[in-house]
Order: C-alpha cells, then sequence, then structure tokens
C-alpha cells in the first residue's frame, strides 16, 4: 500500500500532538484526520474507515482501552498505541487487547513515520491485491482503485468499499441490515438503514453508464441490493463467433 493511498486517524485529546502527527504524516504523502475523543473517532471509524488508527490510551469519558476494544469488535485494522503511560503492564495489556504497536510518549517523528510504514506494509502483505473484473468495470481491492470503461472514478472509502462487497458475491441479494453489519461493521443502533439507499444512489452516479437503469447495482425491492453483471447487446456481439463450413 502506498503511502499516497493510505487514511491515517490520530485519536488523541492534545490538538499540538494532534498537529505535530498530521503534519509529519502529511510530509509522507498519507492523509491524516484527527479526533479529539471518543464519538469523533467512532464517526470517522462509520464514515470513512481509515487505514491505520494512532491512538492515546489517556482520553476524556471513554478510554484509549474501550475505543481499541470496540474497534477490534469491528476490524482489523493496524492500530499503533501513542501514550504517555510507560510501565510494562500498560504496553502489554494494550497488545493484549489487539494493539499492533505501542510507542510512549514523548516520541520521534521520525520513528513514529517508521513504524507507521512497518504496520502498513504488514497489512498489505496479510491482504494482498486482487484484482475483481467485469466488461467496462474493474477494482484492484489491493490499490483500492476502480476503473469504469478504462478511466479511473474516486470513490469514498465507504462507497469502495460497499461496491467491492457486492462485486464480490455477484448475483446474492444483501439486505441494508446486512450491509451495515459487514461493510459498516456497524447496526442500525449505529447507522440509520437509509444510509446504505443513500450509497447506493451514489455509487449509480459514478459507476453506472445510466444511473435510472442501473447495470450493475440491483435494487430488490423490499429486500435490499446485489451486484450484477448485465451482458450488453455489444458485448453480446463481440462474443459470438460464426463457425464458417470447412470446404474439402
Amino acid at each position: 500500500m502506498s503511502s499516497s493511498l493510505a487514511r491515517i486517524l490520530v485519536v488523541d485529546d492534545e490538538p499540538d500532538i494532534r498537529d505535530v502527527i498530521a503534519v509529519t504524516l502529511e510530509s509522507e504523502g498519507y492523509s491524516v484526520t484527527g479526533a479529539r475523543d471518543a464519538m469523533e473517532a467512532f464517526h470517522v471509524l462509520d464514515s470513512e474507515p481509515p487505514d491505520l488508527v494512532i491512538l492515546d490510551l489517556m482520553l476524556p469519558a471513554i478510554g484509549g482501552v474501550e475505543i481499541l476494544d470496540r474497534i477490534r469488535d469491528r476490524t482489523d485494522i493496524p492500530v499503533l498505541i501513542l501514550s504517555a503511560l510507560t510501565s510494562e503492564d500498560n504496553r502489554v495489556r494494550s497488545l493484549q487487547l489487539g494493539a499492533d504497536d505501542y510507542v510512549t510518549k514523548p516520541f520521534s517523528p521520525r520513528e513514529l513515520v517508521a513504524r507507521v510504514q512497518a504496520l502498513l506494509r504488514r497489512a498489505q502483505r496479510a491482504n494482498p491485491s486482487k484484482t475483481v473484473s467485469f466488461p467496462g468495470l474493474t477494482l484492484d481491492l489491493g490499490a483500492r482503485e476502480v476503473w469504469v470503461r478504462g478511466e479511473v472514478v474516486s470513490l469514498t472509502a465507504r462507497e469502495f468499499d460497499l461496491l467491492a462487497f457486492l462485486a464480490s458475491s455477484p448475483g446474492r441479494v444483501f439486505t441494508r441490515h446486512q450491509l451495515l453489519r459487514d461493510v459498516w461493521k456497524s447496526s442500525s443502533e449505529w447507522q440509520q438503514e437509509g444510509t446504505v439507499t443513500e450509497h447506493v444512489r451514489r455509487l449509480r452516479q459514478k459507476v453506472e453508464e445510466d444511473p435510472d437503469r442501473p447495470r450493475w447495482l440491483q435494487t430488490v425491492r423490499s429486500v435490499g441490493y446485489k451486484f450484477e453483471r448485465r451482458t450488453t447487446d455489444r458485448e453480446m456481439l463481440a462474443a459470438t463467433t460464426i463457425a464458417v463450413p470447412e470446404i474439402g
């Protein structure tokens, strides 16, 4: 995963720390979003899932350990703990709860960058690039890129996740509740089912030649959505072979 594609969420209640990390990582080509508490962190995780989280342990209201636990319930993205707590017990407990690395404050920006790069490389090796292709539509799951009729289309992280999830199971119908659970890693307690409807609408605007007559993203009335590859007349003609009788 190249740094230009990686999105980092920094959860820390100290604005100076967030600013230093953002400047440091953005200079390396990363996209950085800051959150000062658990509610802001959960909002980012639900709306635009990052590729890596840098998490402080000492936060107001809901602490970093609880946030780490909630993250691990939803996703396996790398989590790097950045904390002023230096005891071995804190480091061990964080790693046992699912953190991937632990850095103490004060920290070296260069070391932080190196550790972020190492965690992203490890995540990339664990999830190698895979391409899903249909006539006129290609998804590179590793690079998180989409081509429609040979041109790259810009999708949000959630739009890509939704399209990739549906395209990986062509013909299978998913309810909105299932999509919230499996794509958003959430539920109707956290998200409204209308969120799914709106994301499908936006996806159709970006990937369908005619959004009003979708080719790939099909609505199954009163149930949900499915990805269905519909062959166009042009593709059927191109695939047709005419057998010429042998003369002799």
